[in-house]
This record gives C-alpha cells, sequence and structure tokens, in this order.
C-alpha cells in the first residue's frame, strides 16, 4: 500500500471519529485516540452489553473496549466473571464498569443504565444479548421454564432496548442478539426459537421509530456457538460442525466481531434487518 493510501485511510478513520470525540469532550475515551496511525472506532464513544460475564457477551465487551469504547459490563448472577471481564479490559488500557441487573426488572435496566451515564457522560451502543435457551417439546415444556424465558428473552430485551432508545445519542448503534433458530425451526426448539423472533420485529420497528438520527437497529442471528447455551454431547457439536462451509461451530468472539463491524461506521447502512453470524450453517 502507497504512503497516500495511508495517509488517506488515516484521515479517514480520523474523521469518523471526530464527532463522538467532541461529543464525549474526551472524558469517555476508553482508550487513547489512536492505535499506531489508526483511530479507534470507538474512541470517544461509550457501549453498554447486556449478559456480558461470558460467553458471547463477555467477548463483545473485550471487543468493543479494544476498539475504544467504554463499556459497561451486565451480569445476573456471575459477579466474579464480570469483574474479571472488568480486569481484563482494564488491563489493557481500557475503561470499564460491571452492573448486576436483571434485564426482566425494569427498574433495575433503568439504575444500570443509570450508572453507565453516571460513569461515562453518554451512550452509544447497546448490544441486548442477556438470554436464557430452555428447549424442550412442546408436550413437555414446563410453565416455569417457558415463563422465565419469556420474561428474560422478550421482556429483558424489550426493557433494554427502549432504555437505550430513551438515552442513545445520534449516531448510535443498537444491537440485539437473535438466532439462527428462527430460521431453523428445529424441534424442541419453539418456545427459544419464538423469543429470538421477536428480536426480529423488535429491531425492524424500533430502527423506523429512531428515524433521522443516523441510529441503525439490527438484530444479530448466531449459529451454534461454542458457549455455555450450547449444552449438547460432542457428537451433535461435531455434527453442527459439518454443517457449516468451514467445518466448525462458531467462537464468541466471531459474533463480537460480527458486532462489532455493525457498531462501526461502515456499518450505519445495515439498518433493521437480521444479519446472520453463523459461518453458512443451513
Amino acid at each position: 500500500m502507497s504512503e497516500t493510501d495511508n495517509s488517506r485511510r488515516t484521515f479517514l478513520a480520523l474523521a469518523a471519529g471526530a464527532p463522538a470525540a467532541l461529543a464525549l469532550g474526551g472524558a469517555a475515551s476508553a482508550q487513547s485516540a489512536q492505535s499506531g496511525d489508526r483511530a479507534l472506532p470507538g474512541a470517544g464513544r461509550a457501549a453498554l452489553v447486556t449478559g456480558s460475564s461470558r460467553g458471547i457477551g463477555a467477548a463483545t465487551a473485550r471487543r468493543l473496549a479494544r476498539d475504544g469504547y467504554a463499556v459497561t459490563v451486565n451480569c445476573l448472577v456471575n459477579r466474579d466473571l464480570a469483574a474479571n471481564v472488568v480486569r481484563d479490559i482494564e488491563a489493557e488500557g481500557g475503561r470499564a464498569i460491571w452492573r448486576q441487573a436483571d434485564v426482566a426488572d425494569p427498574a433495575m435496566v433503568r439504575a444500570m443504565f443509570d450508572a453507565h451515564d453516571e460513569a461515562f457522560g453518554g451512550l452509544d451502543v447497546v448490544v441486548s444479548n442477556a438470554a436464557i435457551m430452555n428447549t424442550a417439546p412442546f408436550a413437555d415444556f414446563t410453565d416455569e421454564a417457558f415463563d422465565r424465558m419469556i420474561a428474560t428473552n422478550i421482556k429483558g430485551s424489550f426493557n433494554v432496548l427502549r432504555e437505550g432508545a430513551r438515552r442513545m445519542r445520534d449516531g448510535g448503534r443498537i444491537i440485539t442478539l437473535a438466532s439462527t433458530s428462527i430460521k431453523a425451526m428445529r424441534a424442541t426448539h419453539g418456545g427459544y426459537a419464538a423469543t429470538k423472533a421477536a428480536q426480529e420485529i423488535y429491531a425492524g420497528c424500533l430502527s423506523k421509530e429512531l428515524a433521522g438520527r443516523r441510529i441503525s437497529v439490527n438484530a444479530l442471528a448466531p449459529g451454534p456457538t461454542n458457549t455455555s447455551l450450547l449444552d449438547v454431547p460432542p457428537p451433535l457439536r461435531a455434527q453442527a460442525a459439518e454443517m457449516t462451509p468451514y467445518g466448525r461451530i462458531g467462537e464468541p468472539e466471531d459474533i463480537a466481531n460480527a458486532i462489532a463491524a455493525l457498531c462501526s461506521g461502515d456499518g450505519e447502512w445495515i439498518n433493521g434487518q437480521v444479519v446472520f453470524a453463523n459461518g453458512g450453517f443451513l
């Protein structure tokens, strides 16, 4: 690459990051505005990621922090794991806090967003990732398992997106986690897939409600991913891996990278969509 090309890319990256940095007055920058000769895409910006003490959420919090965002990490019960994610981010020079909150509780969600605003001065990215995966045939599904999944996946994500819509600065990003299950329609996944189909509706409707503010809202749908939610025997994992052109299941970092792409300036024109990040599964 020529020196001219390098200079042009650096100028464009700096220009993209400048408005956000000015909006925060530099106060909430998670890291230095530049890494080498490139501006960090999240410099001067702040993100909140629910369900981020482990798995996809933790990988996303770490990735956004590396991109320069100040990050609020959320957990339901795994306080130690959430604190570890924050320590990892701080060890790399980033800024982060963690807050315990059940997304199904609107008051706890508001308090978590209040803590985020107090720490970082504003909100630019919300990733609604917290979810429960209960699977069973319709005939065997218990009321307790179904109701808890509805409370977290449907009501909880609504609470998070509602609060995000109220507080998001112009030019922000809202991403809610759907699932390839909405397309696979596998046996025993009916209840779970229904809660994830709701994320597609949320993204489409909310993107229109926020028209004129340059806020993109999308649902990102992972396929089989190596997290605690994929609680299946090794033979079934191997079978899932064989169903992708890459010959493997996803890793949390694969999904975090896709989320980071949607959060970038280049991702602005993707809006109101369901993005399948599943390595070609199905």
